[in-house]
């Protein structure tokens, strides 16, 4: 995708933007702040999972270098450059394309990506090229849509001075992706717009009567783009970058997305590719209904259930949870089930198991937010051990109503025999890092799902 930047927005923000948040605040931070669009190249949830080209060499990256990885989509694509030098990023991660004037006010990283920028145009029947665009000469007083803050429009302005005609460009709303324009060309409802020729390929998989043979520019250059008060941060990346290209696992990574056409027909096709269909998982409608009566947002609820079971109501662990919620036996009899009952009664009965233990915080952790990560320790580990770990943060001067930094730091230390044999300790030993991990990781989840998805009172 070709982004623009409005150059006279970006010198105002260079008096506006934050002090320079180059590697060490990323690190001492702890996160790298990405903005990324959503688009079935860069980051998209396919049956319940982050996915991407972008995301997941962004989240290679960010375990490289020793910290989270946070998603902030981007709203608007023709800002932003100027969110990125307003400091509300750390690295623009959109199928950027390098240019001079962009060079100006961000540094690019090593390219991730070589393609042409390609017209796509639509054919008569699938077979049938005749009429078609086969020349940028042929372009006079054709209308192209593309955005107007992108290199695509800068490629046909110099395109019409070259071909001495003038190209009827019709300019775009930042909001509105190189994917919805091939859409609308595959629709019928315009007739030309330009991409990227890798994402025009994998569109035309799956849009048939596209025909995307016909470049307009030389072979450009796609890279991540960082402030230019993040030189260390540059070449952090830049290093990164080098040695991971020769590995095994980058191959994968690109093949996955851009070399299997049929699995992205599959997940553009899948009602649970959730950029198109706004679902999440074949249990949505439930899950709203149940997460109410916890007073839960439903994609929550539906991150819990994706990490116990990935949506798979025939799940059964080693230790003998059943279902999408993954209930313990004595758990299941105790709420009347058995390991036969439907998704909608595992749902229910796992909800109710969660008001259980929402009660049992209501007095030690008054925020509900913060309660729900007790919650989700108590339904991985049990109610005794995340005790444990409060009577422990109140001895070692902690906050016993916060969870992570003070609850969470001694449900970590639980596993040291200094802690586990301490006076207040009541349920001995816990490997502290499992439910740590199942905590971060279904908050993660959530922050994905709340990326893509809309809240239930919308």
């Amino acid at each position: 995708m070709a982004l623009g930047c409005n150059k006279n927005s970006e010198q105002q923000n260079k008096t506006d933007h934050s002090p320079p948040h180059d590697l060490i605040e990323v690190k001492l931070a702890g996160e790298l702040r990405a903005l990324v669009d959503n688009s079935s190249t860069s980051y998209f949830i396919y049956k319940g999972k982050p996915m991407g080209y972008e995301y997941e060499l962004l989240s290679e990256f960010s375990k490289a270098i020793g910290v989270s990885l946070k998603i902030i989509p981007i709203d608007n694509l023709d800002q932003v450059i100027d969110s990125l030098n307003m400091n509300k990023g750390d690295v623009i991660a959109a199928n950027l394309t390098v240019t001079k004037k962009r060079k100006e006010v961000v540094e690019f990283s090593s390219p991730l990506i070589k393609s042409k920028q390609i017209l796509v145009q639509r054919k008569t029947s699938r077979d049938d090229t005749e009429g078609l665009i086969d020349s940028p000469m042929q372009l006079e007083g054709k209308e192209v849509y593309v955005r107007k803050n992108s290199s695509f429009f800068k490629r046909l302005e110099n395109l019409s001075e070259e071909i001495g005609g003038a190209i009827i460009i019709k300019p775009v709303a930042g909001n509105v992706t190189v994917e919805e324009l091939i859409k609308k060309v595959a629709d019928g409802e315009i007739d030309y717009t330009i991409a990227d020729e890798h994402v025009a390929k994998i569109n035309s998989s799956y849009y048939r009567n596209l025909y995307i043979k016909t470049p307009i520019s030389l072979e450009q250059e796609m890279a991540w783009a960082v402030r230019k008060e993040s030189p260390d941060l540059l070449i952090a990346m830049n290093e990164w970058l080098r040695n991971f290209r020769k590995t095994v696992d980058f191959r994968v990574i690109y093949l996955k997305y851009f070399g299997n056409t049929s699995l992205y027909k599959s997940r553009i096709k899948s009602d649970f590719y959730t950029s198109k269909s706004g679902i999440l998982s074949p249990y949505d409608n439930i899950i709203k209904v149940e997460s109410e009566k916890i007073n839960w947002d439903w994609r929550l609820l539906t991150s819990l259930i994706y990490q116990e079971s990935q949506f798979d109501n025939e799940a059964v662990s080693w230790a003998g949870a059943s279902g999408l919620m993954q209930l313990m036996p004595e758990t299941a009899k105790e709420y009347g089930l058995d390991s036969l009952t439907s998704a909608k009664e595992n749902i229910n009965t796992g909800v109710r198991y969660l008001k259980w233990l929402d009660a049992q915080f209501s007095e030690k952790v008054s925020d509900p937010d913060e309660r729900q990560k007790f919650i989700l320790a108590a339904y991985n580990v049990g109610l005794g051990h995340v005790f444990d770990a409060v009577r422990l943060a109140e001895k070692h001067k902690k906050k016993p109503d916060v969870w992570f930094d003070n609850v969470a730091e001694m449900l970590l230390k639980k596993s040291n025999p200094e802690f586990f044999k301490d006076e207040v300790v009541y349920y001995g030993y816990c490997r502290g890092s499992e439910p740590y991990k199942y905590v971060t990781d279904i908050l993660v989840r959530f922050q994905h799902y709340q990326n893509i998805t809309v809240p239930l009172d919308n």
